[in-house]
C-alpha cells in the first residue's frame, strides 16, 4: 500500500465542502486505550447543537461556518503537557495489534442512528507542547483505524486527527455517495483479495476475520474504486505542481496494488518526495509487525514544527522500542566488536565504563574517526545503555541529501543515523546543540580522517585552526577527548583513494559524484587548505577480517566554564586545541599497547568465555 503523509502546522482547522454545512451530530471516539468506549451521540456538539464530554475530558467541535471546521480543545493543565521527551521514552509501540484493529472496528460499525463523523482526535497523551498536526485520511478500510498500531506513539508527538466515516445504515444503496459510505450489508468480502493480504499477520486472529466483512462491505469497496478511477487522471495531471514534502511507503508483496511501481512513479513525478520500500511487507503495511510509522517519519526527517525541518529543535530522541530494535538489528556487529570502554575520572584514575564522562551538558566529545566511522554504532549504543544519554553526532551534510538515496529506496543506515540524532555540520547547528546542553560527538578530522589512506591508521588528521574551542567556551561546555582503536582488527583497507584514482571508471565516478555534490551546495571547509580541505567522498575497498575488539578511552574532562581567556585570546585557544589533539593521540597509543595484553581480544575467545562464564557485557579485558 502506498501511503502519503503530510504535516500541517496550525490550529486544527480543516477545509470541508464549501457548499456543505452539516447540521448533524458527529460521533467521536477517543482512541486513548483498548478500554475506550464509544460516546453516545447526545454527547457531541456540532454548530452548537450539543457538546462532547468524556467524563472529565471536554473536546468541543465548533465553528463550521464558511465550510470550515475548527476544533477548540479545553486547555489542559501543565502536568498533562510534556515539554520534551527523554531518550528511551515509552512510545507504546507493540502494545496494540491487529486484533485490536478488528475488535475496535467491530464496535465502530455498530449503528447508533446518527450520521457519519468527520475528523476525530486520537488521544494518547500526554502530548508534547506545541505538537504539530497530523491529519490521517483512511484508505480502503474507511474506518480511520489504520493507525491503531501506531496511535500511542503518534499521539505523543503529533496532534493526530483521523477522518472517520463509519458505516451505520443498513438501507440499500441508492447512488448517493454519502449514503453509500453509511451502507453496511451482511455479505462477505471476496476472500482471496482482501483477506489474503492480512493472513500473514492475522494467523493468530482467525476467529476475528468474520468481522472484516462488516468493516468493509463489498458495495462500499466498489464505490471507492470507482471514485479512485475517476480521480486518478485528475490528480496525475497535477502532480508536477505539488511543492509539499511527501513521504511514500511502498510494499514489495502487495497483492492488490502495484505499490512498488507506483512509489517509483510518485518519487519521480513529485518535486519533493521521498520513498521507502519494504520488500517483505504486504498491502496492509501499517497493520504489519516491524513497521513503526513514527520511526520512518523521524528517519526521513519529516517531523517538524515549521516550514523547514530543524535538525536540532525538531529532533525527537529514540524511544525504548527503537533502541531495542537497533540493538537487535546490530547485535552481530556489537558482538563482533566486543567494545571495551574506559573513562578517566577527575583525579586521573582510569575506570571501566563511562563514569568519568559528565552527565550534565553541554558536553563535547572530541575524538578520532576510525575507517568509515566503524566506531559510531557501539559508542552511541553504549551511551544510551549505560547513561541514557544520546550523543548528537556532527555529520557530513551529504548524509542528509538525495545523493545517498538508494535506487531501491529501502530504509538504510543513513535513516538510522538521522533517527539517532546525526546533525549536518554547520556553525548554526553546533551553536544550537551546545545551547540546548546536548552531548555532542565531534570529529575534527571529518571525512578525511574517516577515509584515510593506507598506512594512516590511528593518525590524527585535524585542521590547523581551533574550530570548536571558542564555541565550547562560549557555552561553558565540558570537553572530553577520546581515542578509539580496533579498525585493523575488523577490516583491512585494500583500495584507498589513491588506488581508486588509478582506475579510470571508478575515478570518473568519484569525480562526477563530488561535482554533483558541489553543485547542490554540499561542501565542507571550502575556504581551507591542507589535508582536511580535501573532503572528497568515495567508498574504499575493504576486506573483512576475523573480528578482534574495539577499545575506547575517554580522557580527563576539560572544563571551559569561566574560561573567558579562550574567547579573547586566540593563542590560548590554540594551546588548548593542541592539548586536546595530543590527548586523543596519547589515548590511542595507550590502547594500542594495552590491547596486546587482552586475553579476550579475539571474538572466538570472547564467545567461548561468554558460553561458560559471563553475559554479553561482562567479558574481562587488560588491566588498566
Amino acid at each position: 500500500m502506498a501511503s502519503l503523509l503530510r504535516n500541517f502546522w496550525a490550529t486544527p482547522r480543516f477545509a470541508l465542502n464549501q457548499d456543505y454545512k452539516p447540521q448533524c451530530i458527529a460521533k467521536i471516539r477517543c482512541l486513548a486505550s483498548r478500554d475506550s468506549t464509544l460516546l453516545s451521540s447526545d454527547t457531541v456538539t456540532v454548530n452548537g447543537v450539543s457538546s462532547i464530554e468524556e467524563k472529565e475530558k471536554v473536546i468541543p467541535i465548533d465553528d463550521v461556518e464558511n465550510g470550515h471546521l475548527t476544533s477548540s480543545i479545553k486547555e489542559k493543565s501543565k502536568e498533562d503537557i510534556q515539554d520534551k521527551l527523554e531518550p528511551l521514552w515509552d512510545d507504546g509501540y507493540g502494545t496494540q495489534t491487529v486484533k485490536d484493529f478488528l475488535e475496535i472496528g467491530s464496535d465502530i460499525i455498530k449503528p447508533d442512528g446518527g450520521p457519519p463523523r468527520w475528523f476525530t482526535p486520537i488521544s494518547a497523551g500526554p502530548p508534547l507542547k506545541d505538537s504539530p498536526l497530523l491529519l490521517y485520511l483512511p484508505g480502503m478500510d474507511g474506518t480511520g483505524l489504520g493507525l491503531v498500531l501506531h496511535e500511542k506513539a503518534l499521539g505523543k508527538v503529533f496532534q493526530v486527527w483521523c477522518l472517520h466515516i463509519p458505516v451505520y445504515d443498513r438501507t440499500p444503496f441508492d447512488g448517493d455517495p454519502m449514503k453509500m459510505a453509511m451502507v453496511n450489508i451482511d455479505s462477505m468480502l471476496p476472500p482471496r483479495q482482501i483477506i489474503q493480504c492480512l493472513t500473514d499477520n492475522l494467523a493468530a486472529f482467525l476467529a476475528h476475520l468474520s468481522g472484516v466483512a462488516d468493516i468493509i462491505p463489498k458495495e462500499t469497496l466498489l464505490w471507492k474504486l470507482k471514485l479512485l478511477r475517476s480521480a486518478s487522471s485528475y490528480s496525475n495531471s497535477r502532480l508536477h505542481a505539488v511543492n509539499a514534502e511527501v513521504l511514500v511507503l511502498a510494499s514489495g508483496k502487495d497483492n492488490m496494488l502495484p505499490s512498488a511501481n507506483e512509489a517509483q512513479r510518485l518519487a519521480s513525478s513529485l518535486r519533493n518526495c521521498k520513498a521507502r520500500y519494504f520488500k517483505d511487507n504486504g498491502h496492509a503495511i501499517l497493520l504489519e509487525d516491524g513497521i513503526n510509522l513514527l520511526s520512518i517519519i523521524k528517519g526521513t526527517s519529516k517531523y517538524r514544527h515549521s516550514k523547514r525541518h530543524d535538525y536540532v529543535m525538531d529532533f525527537l530522541p529514540p524511544s525504548m522500542s527503537e533502541f531495542k530494535k537497533a540493538v537487535q538489528d546490530f547485535r552481530w556487529y556489537l558482538n563482533f566488536t566486543g567494545s571495551v570502554m574506559l573513562s578517566t575520572m577527575e583525579n586521573g584514575k582510569i575506570v571501566r565504563g563511562l563514569a568519568g564522562v559528565p552527565c550534565e551538558g553541554p558536553v563535547l566529545l572530541v575524538g578520532y574517526h576510525m575507517l568509515m566511522g566503524l566506531e559510531v554504532i557501539p559508542l552511541v549504543e553504549e551511551y544510551l545503555r549505560q547513561k541514557k544519554i544520546l550523543l548528537r553526532g556532527i555529520a557530513h551534510p551529504t548524509l542528509f541529501t538525495q545523493l545517498i538515496e538508494s535506487e531501491t529506496n529501502e530504509s538504510s543506515i543513513f535513516d538510522m543515523l538521522r533517527l539517532y540524532g546525526a546533525t549536518p555540520v554547520s556553525a548554526s547547528n553546533f551553536f544550537k546543540l551546545l545551547a540546548t546542553k546536548s552531548h555532542v560527538l565531534l570529529y575534527p578530522g571529518g571525512a578525511r580522517e574517516a577515509l584515510h589512506r593506507k598506512g594512516e591508521e590511528y593518525k590524527v588528521i585535524w585542521p590547523d585552526q581551533p574550530e570548536f574551542i571558542r564555541m565550547a567556551a562560549r557555552f561553558g561546555a565540558t570537553i572530553v577527548p577520546f581515542g578509539v582503536v580496533g579498525e585493523d582488527d575488523i577490516a583491512q583497507l585494500v583500495l584507498d583513494y589513491d588506488d581508486l584514482k588509478r582506475i579510470p571508471i571508478l575515478s570518473d565516478q568519484i569525480r562526477r559524484d563530488n561535482e554533483l555534490a558541489a553543485r547542490m551546495g554540499v561542501t565542507v571547509r571550502r575556504d581551507m587548505t591542507g589535508e582536511v580541505a580535501n573532503q572528497t567522498l568515495y567508498l574504499p575497498g575493504i576486506l573483512p577480517k576475523v573480528p578482534g575488539r574495539f577499545y575506547y578511552l575517554f580522557g580527563k574532562p576539560i572544563h571551559t566554564k569561566g574560561r573567558q581567556d579562550l574567547l579573547k585570546d586566540r593563542e590560548k585557544a590554540r594551546e588548548l586545541y593542541l592539548h586536546i589533539k595530543s590527548e586523543v593521540q596519547n589515548s590511542m597509543n595507550y590502547l594500542l599497547k594495552k590491547r596486546e595484553e587482552d586475553p579476550y581480544r579475539s571474538v572466538i575467545d570472547r564467545t567461548t568465555y561468554r558460553a561458560f562464564s559471563a553475559t554479553f557485557d561482562d567479558v574481562p579485558t587488560f588491566d588498566y
